[in-house]
């Protein structure tokens, strides 16, 4: 395994993209997960999946088949070429790795900062009425979510990144 290896988890809106950001930029090796792990497949067996079965709620099923390939998790995990690693965004599968990471932080947020942010996002392609309700419920019930340190990201980035920061030891 490497020397540290760090999930940051959370539900959309919850600032992991912009916590990995922040990570960088204070020269930490990040993997923005959403962007370069993730695809849509079966989170038990991680094959790729085309699409979801007729009358499936699109947006639902693409929120539950979004996950990360166990292999590559893997070998990020154990190369030992950066002191610390931060793995950063979503996946239905993350049962499967869990056990590689050092620890596991879960980003959380108050609805009302939530729908602020979710207001944001109406340009941003695919993000409609029907996405923003699932993500309100997800907010509410915690599904998909893992067990861990809970991180309240109302605060400035950077107050979120130096509260990580602080329970690495």
């Amino acid at each position: 395994m490497g020397i540290k290896n760090y999930l940051i988890e959370g539900g959309s809106g919850t600032g992991k993209t912009s916590v990995a950001t922040e990570l960088e930029r204070r020269g930490y090796h990040v993997i923005h997960g959403d962007r370069v792990l993730a695809y849509v497949g079966d989170p038990e067996r991680g094959q790729a999946l085309a699409g979801p079965p007729k009358g499936a709620d699109r947006i639902a099923w693409v929120y539950a088949h979004w996950i990360w390939p166990l292999d590559k998790v893997r070998a990020i995990t154990a190369d030992a070429t950066h002191p610390v690693t931060f793995f950063c965004g979503g996946s239905r599968n993350h049962h499967k790795f869990l056990d590689l990471f050092d620890k596991v932080f879960v980003l959380d947020i108050d609805v009302q900062t939530l729908n602020r942010r979710l207001e944001g996002r109406p340009n941003e392609p695919g993000f409609e009425s029907d996405e923003r309700a699932l993500v309100l419920r997800y907010h509410g019930t915690r599904e998909y979510l893992p067990a861990g340190i809970n991180i309240d990201t109302a605060g400035t980035v950077a107050s979120v990144v130096d509260d990580i920061l602080a329970q690495l030891s």
